[in-house]
């Protein structure tokens, strides 16, 4: 059986035409770190490795009309500057994860009653990092995302303040232990991050079946323990660090 070696250096986006359409389960990868054998190329789906860019909206449409539970959103700029004043360059530049809502969709139905979006025109909001549709309107950068992908509304400029959506839960992080067991020093590399912190809000709750709220098992100032993997992680302005995550990746309350 013939086989093709392939090595990162051997890679380009010149290439990637010829990759197009091939089977996911034909690409074995070697144990050696940056290489990949492809045996037996056949023309299928390899679309998985293109780069999804902005959908640029042409001139002549002058507006955006989210339909059913989503919203249309403003991004924010990625910030310039370090809280220092440090200009970043762009590769170290955040990406963000606030904009103020543009329009909202009708809302959601739920058999014969119909539950309105959870935010309103105007209003600053947190979102999921990785939701949505960009597109670029007006020149301007926009994003296009289901109403539970908002997590919370942030009137002010610090995250301790944010107000969570449906099922999200904001939760402030707890320190990582300086030392280990036996006393040794930890550096920071070393330090594992923790899974445990403090409630400093809930949300409404997410809607049942039938449309309705219902209540999170969880309350402002438990200290939990969560999913390691799960959230989007912030920054606050007094140095802690804050995650907000569905209630549903709280593994337990501590005492």
């Amino acid at each position: 059986m013939a086989t093709t070696q392939l090595t990162t250096s051997s890679i380009s986006v010149r290439n990637m035409a010829s990759f197009e359409r091939l089977r996911f389960s034909q690409v074995q990868c070697l144990a050696c770190v940056g290489h990949v054998r492809i045996a037996n190329l056949t023309q299928r789906s390899f679309r998985g490795m293109v780069v999804k860019a902005t959908t640029v909206v042409a001139p002549k449409y002058t507006g955006i009309k989210p339909l059913g539970d989503r919203v249309l959103l403003k991004i924010k700029e990625a910030e310039e500057k370090s809280q220092g004043g440090i200009l970043l360059p762009s590769t170290a530049q955040t990406k963000p994860q606030g904009g103020e809502v543009v329009a909202v969709g009708e809302g959601k139905t739920f058999g014969k009653s119909k539950v309105d979006i959870s935010v309103k025109s105007g209003e600053q909001v947190v979102y999921s990092k990785y939701a949505g549709t960009e597109v670029e309107f007006n020149g301007t950068k926009h994003l296009i995302l289901k109403d539970d992908d908002i997590v919370g509304i942030l009137d002010t400029e610090d995250i301790k303040d944010l107000k969570p959506l449906n099922d999200r839960v904001l939760i402030k992080v707890a320190e990582a232990e300086e030392r280990t067991a036996g006393g040794l020093l930890l550096t920071e590399a070393t330090k594992e991050k923790p899974s445990v912190g403090t409630i400093i809000a809930v949300g409404p709750g997410p809607l049942d079946e039938e449309g309705n709220r219902t209540a999170i098992s969880v309350t402002q100032g438990n200290t939990v323990l969560y999913s390691k993997y799960a959230g989007n992680d912030f920054k606050g302005k007094d140095g802690s660090d804050y995650i907000a995550l569905r209630a549903s990746d709280i593994i337990a309350v501590l005492s």
